[in-house]
């Protein structure tokens, strides 16, 4: 109990000196203590009070005398007080009444500085705007004047300047909204204008191409003509007198030519001042500006690949004219100037790689479509001006950079076509020539027509030029004409090799090898296909020999006259030579073998017209008139060997030999015709009268032959043509069958050239003719002694020689 008492005073005393927010712990301690500990806590605290209420009693009886007079004195305040009040409230009134104007006043002077604050704000954000407004208006303006560019700056600017400082406003969002817009509307507009561009560079190209290849042209012309006069120049000194004239022509027309080109200066137009290329300028510069470079350049390349290959593709009737190729020319040299200007002028929109890359694909279709079409092309003149265009059209592309060598290698695969169009042309010229010529030598009538044939073709004969007028050249019309014909074609194909970059060694050889064409393939076929001509008789026959004789010693000059066109000498050693001779010599002989074979066809035909009796008893006394017919035929025709060109040794040789080798083949032909006539297994039967008739159609063949119709044969050559028919008919005339028998196989035999079966065959047809002339002519001949006896040797003699022919048959 005496341990809880001191407890409560501290409790009391926490409670008294605590914030009363903070007793709460206090109290609770009280509960938490020893049992009835709250009674004997409320009993302390009772004490506690009336302490403290002894306390406060004694202190206001202390104060009260204190409090008594200041309530007094506070009495006596308050009449003061109410005075004071009576008067703070006239006083209070007077001053709301003076105050009420003074407050208008100042609620008005508020109103305005607030106005005047709100404008100032006003000012000062319009202030910030205007420039946004502004930069948007005259975003407005570019767009309606086109300027894309200019107005993508302006967006720009708007953007990271302008925009950001006002971006609290409505009015700023929409703008933002549409800044894409606008930008999208550019790009479109601008890829229109790129569309247009590309359009117009489409349609434009081939004037482009146009202006580009000719200035190129006149270019080269210039040098050309600048180039010939230094050469004469050079050569002024060393020809002065001879090319005075020369050189003044060539002066004036290289002044022309200065003037020409001066004129033409004044005119030269580029690809820019055919094209405007503004929208691709414009369009490159918007997409960079929008970092869509990559895609324009992609889209761009693109397109004009496609057109690339629109340029490429060729008419399907290019070939026929030269403006069809010039045309495709145009268009591509077009194209390719348009890339050039635009590689020189943009940065990375095209690169030199792009550029080459479509340039190698390009000129393998170029290559690929002038060899399909000039293949169609028969024309030579055609050929030639595509070659002059594909020049120009190298010429134009190398001056911008492109490499052309694969072109000029294509013009030597034209160049081949060019001859072989050259070589057809000249096929017909060459055929017409051979159908108009009269194959007769050219008369000359007097020294003018003499020297005007002679300035045609080459032809020196001093013997001839001993003669007087009027005379007759050796060859025919045809012979001049041709060798003219063949220098036509000489320059013809040089024409073709001209402004080619070759060197003249070069072109020498191909002019030869051209000529030789000519000659080995072209000449030569027309002439055996005139040689093989039915209407082409042997006179013809022999002067077309003749006109190949002269032909050949022309070669010569013509080697000549390629020398001096190429100034490459003849002694070079890579020089080719011309293949005339062997030409005009295979025409010789193909017309010399013609003529054996004319010969023989017309002893064909004389043969056919024989009409023997082959049962008459006795002949008539004189040669068949068939055969006198054609011996007199083969005598006016071997005359006609004395017009062969014997101008010299080689000639008179040569000439000799086709005569006498007409001259034996004619008669061999004809000996082999009787014989086969004999020896006929149609004719069954042969009287002794017909055969003394043959004999003597065979002494005129031997007559013929000994009468030498042409020179040159030793001895009897020529009679022993016919002597296996001598043989063998006298044979039969002198029934000489034992001495036959007897040396047969000995080189001595008088019968040596009588084969036993040829003799058998005629004497069973002489046998069987026998037998029907007896019956005809004496019921009773069979049995006469004589008849009889002749039988029975025909009999023998036909057993042995059937003996020979089976020995000959097994020994074979």
């Amino acid at each position: 109990m005496a341990e809880s008492l001191p407890e409560h005073d501290r409790i009391l005393q926490e409670i008294e000196s605590t914030d009363t927010a903070c007793v709460g712990p206090t109290l609770r301690s009280v509960y938490d203590d020893q049992p009835n500990a709250h009674q004997k806590f409320m009993e302390k605290l009772d004490a506690c009070i009336r302490n403290h209420d002894r306390e406060i009693e004694k202190m206001c009886n202390f104060h009260h005398q204190g409090f008594v007079d200041a309530i007094t004195e506070l009495l006596k305040v308050r009449a003061d007080a109410e005075k004071l009040k009576v008067q703070v409230t006239d006083t209070n009134r007077r001053l709301q009444d003076a105050g009420k104007e003074v407050v208008a006043q100042t609620e008005e002077i508020i109103r305005c500085r607030v106005q005047q604050r709100n404008i100032t704000k006003v000012v000062e954000k319009l202030q910030l705007c205007l420039p946004a407004l502004e930069m948007y208006s005259k975003l407005k303006e570019q767009m309606s004047v086109k300027r894309y560019y200019s107005a993508l700056k302006t967006m720009e600017q708007l953007e990271n300047l302008y925009l950001p400082r006002v971006s609290q406003y409505r009015f700023c969002q929409i703008m933002i909204e549409n800044l894409p817009k606008l930008r999208e509307e550019i790009k479109e507009i601008s890829m229109s204008d790129l569309k247009d561009f590309l359009e117009s560079i489409r349609k434009h190209s081939d004037r482009i191409g146009e202006t580009a290849m000719k200035q190129a042209q006149q270019q080269k012309t210039f040098s050309t003509a600048l180039q010939k006069q230094n050469n004469v120049n050079y050569g002024r000194n060393m020809h002065l007198g001879r090319n005075r004239i020369l050189e003044s022509k060539n002066e004036i027309t290289l002044k022309r030519t200065f003037e020409d080109e001066d004129e033409h200066e004044e005119e030269v137009l580029t690809a820019q001042d055919l094209v405007d290329f503004s929208p691709v300028y414009r369009c490159l510069h918007i997409y960079s500006v929008l970092g869509d470079g990559e895609i324009f350049e992609n889209y761009y390349r693109k397109q004009r690949r496609k057109q690339a290959r629109l340029v490429l593709q060729p008419q399907s009737s290019m070939h026929e004219t030269v403006e069809g190729y010039r045309r495709y020319f145009s268009q591509i040299v077009g194209f390719f100037v348009v890339e050039d200007h635009i590689l020189h002028v943009t940065q990375g929109l095209v690169t030199r790689t792009y550029t080459d890359e479509l340039w190698n694909m390009a000129l393998s279709k170029i290559i690929a479509v002038l060899r399909t079409h000039s293949s169609y092309c028969s024309d030579p003149d055609l050929v030639l001006e595509l070659k002059n265009l594909i020049v120009v059209f190298a010429d134009t592309l190398q001056g911008y950079g492109f490499p052309v060598n694969r072109l000029f290698d294509l013009l030597f695969e034209i160049r081949d076509q060019y001859n072989e169009t050259l070589l057809k042309k000249w096929s017909v010229l060459f055929r017409d020539i051979f159908e108009a010529d009269n194959y007769s030598p050219i008369p000359v009538a007097n020294e003018e027509e003499y020297r005007i044939v002679i300035s045609k073709f080459p032809f020196q004969d001093a013997e001839l030029d001993k003669q007087s007028f009027p005379k007759k050249l050796p060859m025919s019309q045809s012979v001049p004409q041709i060798y003219m014909q063949v220098k036509e074609f000489i320059y013809a194909s040089l024409k073709f090799s001209e402004s080619l970059h070759r060197s003249s060694t070069e072109i020498d050889d191909m002019l030869r090898k051209s000529t030789n064409l000519l000659l080995t393939r072209t000449l030569s076929s027309c002439l055996q296909n005139l040689i093989k001509k039915p209407h082409i008789g042997l006179t013809e026959l022999v002067q077309i020999i003749i006109n190949t004789t002269h032909l050949e010693q022309a070669c010569k000059y013509l080697e000549d006259f390629i020398s001096n066109i190429t100034n490459i000498s003849q002694l070079t050693v890579h020089t080719a030579r011309l293949y005339g001779l062997s030409t005009f010599k295979d025409a010789r002989h193909a017309a010399e073998g013609e003529i054996y074979t004319k010969l023989n066809q017309k002893i064909d035909e004389f043969i056919q017209i024989a009409d023997y009796d082959w049962t008459m008893s006795e002949s008539d006394g004189r040669a068949s008139g068939y055969l006198m017919d054609l011996i007199n035929f083969l005598r006016s025709t071997f005359q006609v060997f004395t017009h062969l060109p014997n101008n010299n040794n080689d000639h008179a040789a040569m000439s000799g030999k086709v005569a006498q080798t007409a001259c034996m083949s004619a008669c061999q032909h004809l000996s082999m015709s009787l014989m086969q006539m004999l020896l006929d297994s149609e004719l069954k039967q042969i009287s002794m009268g017909a055969i003394q008739q043959f004999n003597l159609d065979v002494i005129q063949c031997e007559l013929f032959a000994s009468s030498e119709p042409v020179p040159g044969f030793q001895g009897d050559t020529l009679q022993l043509a016919f002597i296996d028919l001598r043989q063998l008919l006298d044979l039969f005339m002198v029934w000489d069958w034992s001495t036959y028998l007897a040396d047969y196989g000995q080189a001595t035999s008088k019968y040596l050239r009588v084969n036993p079966s040829t003799a058998l065959t005629l004497l069973e047809k002489v046998h069987r003719g026998m037998k029907d002339s007896s019956k005809k002519n004496n019921i009773f001949a069979q049995f006469r002694k004589n008849d009889r006896d002749k039988q029975k040797l025909i009999e023998t003699v036909v057993k042995q020689l059937r003996s020979l022919v089976n020995g000959m048959s097994q020994h074979t």
